[in-house]
């Protein structure tokens, strides 16, 4: 069975980009976080499902806040990646933001887990064909890979003309993981996790990724939130309908999709510890 890609993005209910007009970063303190138990909820899946290894993109503030986290994750086997430190849109920071945000995150990581930081997933997927300049500056910090483009049509991220697998970007020697997406009928589907999960009827999630798997020969990348197998979740106020349908839609059933999931299909870090060979300090 082809390996696919797991991963993880930890960040919390109050730090998604559907609810940034009400929530706003100088207030996240005043909310309670409930990021450490649906982390180490996602941990006892993984170990049970057979000590399945994947890679944790941590939001720097996150690990600022809850180091222990971070090093449970590590010693667990996993791949830590970086998911920016105030997960502010790509496309909303100018240049030298970004680049303040991405050193602070990746010495946040780095300095908690004394290993090199290889991997970068944007907030909300958020390199688009308006913040392509971001690779440069990955580049240049010394990542090695990333894992944002979404090869689809969406009001908040995606380059719909990206390529669906695993690809070099040759001008800036990074490698992009795009999330996942199922031709069906000659359309690209997205159905490699966190909202998408919830929304389709496992039976179809499974349908689409054998498709990936199996017609094309192909691993797919899959990502969670730990906040998705949360549905006692204290709820925000003010959002609007479409983004409480996105954010609340099926939490009940994310877990037991989940837990089939990793029954049905194999998985990897997309770097896998024993490839890590710069791993051992920074």
């Amino acid at each position: 069975m082809i390996k696919n890609y797991l991963t993880v993005d930890v960040e919390d209910y109050f730090h998604v980009s559907a609810f940034s007009n009400r929530v706003r970063y100088e207030e996240w303190n005043n909310y309670e976080s409930r990021v450490v138990s649906n982390t180490k909820r996602i941990l006892e899946i993984l170990n049970r499902a057979g000590d399945i290894k994947g890679t944790f993109f941590i939001l720097g503030w996150v690990a600022e806040k809850h180091p222990g986290l971070v090093k449970e994750i590590d010693a667990q086997g996993h791949e830590i990646g970086c998911h920016s430190y105030r997960h502010k849109l790509v496309y909303d920071s100018t240049p030298k933001e970004f680049r303040s945000d991405l050193i602070k995150a990746r010495d946040i990581l780095e300095g908690i887990t004394g290993k090199k930081i290889f991997g970068y997933r944007a907030p909300s997927y958020s390199i688009t064909n308006k913040s392509l300049w971001a690779f440069e500056i990955l580049a240049e910090l010394g990542f090695t890979y990333d894992s944002s483009i979404f090869p689809i049509s969406h009001d908040r991220y995606g380059i719909p003309d990206a390529p669906r697998f695993n690809y070099w970007l040759p001008e800036h020697g990074l490698r992009e993981y795009p999330i996942s997406t199922a031709k069906i009928l000659g359309i690209k589907v997205p159905v490699s996790g966190g909202g998408y999960l919830r929304l389709f009827p496992y039976w179809f999630t499974k349908i689409a990724l054998k498709k990936i798997n199996y017609d094309e020969m192909q691993p797919f990348v899959f990502y969670i939130h730990p906040w998705e197998i949360d549905p006692q979740q204290p709820r925000i106020k003010g959002a609007t309908l479409f983004s409480r349908f996105r954010h609340y839609n099926n939490l009940e059933k994310a877990e037991n999709r989940f837990t089939k999931l990793l029954q049905d299909f194999q998985f990897t870090p997309i770097i896998p510890q024993f490839e890590q060979s710069e791993c051992l300090s920074v």
